[in-house]
């Protein structure tokens, strides 16, 4: 083997990816990819910080140019005021429930819905995806008149369970094409063999399948939660009782006929944003894994 050829094989071989790097060829690229990460992290908390500034803000500097970007610690108590002068503490329970209830109906009801969908072959099946698919097609503004008239007739007017089975109507379909991406990516001899070993379907279902999927499982529960928890036109409609409203519509009353205590506003917004973004910060591992689980298969 000529020597050349020697050397240049013996130097390619030496270029590991670490090596790469270490050699500094990479360094532009992740150079560039980490500024573009942290410009978009930047853009995506920004909202979240201008809320935070705007609330601790006194009134007459609301208007003020150039804006006040760093939040003046002195306003605090006007977070203390807004949990004393309003029942945002009910409206958050009530937010809570309607999420809450919203992501278990949800899971509950998706996952064998899936696994149906996934593992059994009937008649109509196609039929059945296809109206899961249409149902997405239609705007919740397009369904609220005969949702009322529902309502009306099963008296689920200003009531928290109500605005649950809405929620759930709309967000299920979309959970369960997710799990049905992810059980599709298991292998049908897991659940042969625990069904050789005596263990009953439900079973099989609940302690073999559900477990392996449970990233997908909890990214679906992300997403019934954060429909719940923001949805605003069927809370507004359905709900009139003050002790019943969610957040999100407590949130609107502030709006008066000639003022908007926007400080106050603000607060009540960044105590409204904190239980979501915990619970996201507690299933965020699971999100990137349980949305793409499926889709590549071998």
């Amino acid at each position: 083997m000529p020597t050349d050829t020697l050397n240049a094989g013996v130097r390619e071989a030496s270029m590991t990816p670490h090596n790469v790097i270490r050699s500094g060829r990479l360094r532009p690229a992740r150079a560039l990819a980490y500024s573009l990460a942290t410009i978009g992290i930047v853009l995506l908390l920004f909202p979240v910080y201008w809320m935070i500034v705007t609330s601790l803000t006194a009134d007459r500097d609301l208007a003020s140019f150039p804006p006040r970007l760093v939040p003046d610690i002195s306003q605090v108590g006007v977070y203390m005021d807004t949990l004393l002068d309003t029942p945002i503490l009910l409206w958050l329970a009530n937010s809570a429930v309607i999420a809450f209830g919203t992501c278990i109906c949800t899971i509950v009801l998706a996952f064998f819905a899936a696994y149906a969908l996934s593992r059994y072959h009937f008649k109509g099946q196609g039929v059945f995806g296809f109206t899961l698919f249409a149902t997405q097609m239609l705007p919740e503004a397009l369904l609220v008149v005969p949702f009322y008239a529902l309502f009306i007739s099963l008296g689920l007017l200003n009531n928290l369970g109500g605005l649950v089975l809405a929620h759930t109507a709309f967000v299920m379909p979309v959970v369960v094409w997710l799990l049905k991406s992810a059980i599709d990516g298991i292998p049908i001899e897991v659940e042969e063999s625990a069904r050789m070993d005596g263990a009953s379907p439900m079973r099989i279902v609940t302690l073999v399948v559900a477990p392996l999927v449970a990233p997908s499982i909890a990214a679906g529960a992300i997403v019934a939660f954060f429909y719940g928890w923001d949805e605003f036109l069927f809370a507004a409609t359905f709900v009139t009782d003050e002790g019943a409203r969610p957040a999100s519509v407590g949130l609107a009353s502030f709006v008066g006929e000639y003022f908007i205590p926007v400080n106050q506003v603000m607060a009540a917004s960044v105590i409204y944003t904190l239980p979501a973004i915990v619970f996201f910060i507690a299933l965020q591992r699971y999100v990137v894994s349980g949305l793409v689980a499926g889709s590549v298969k071998g």
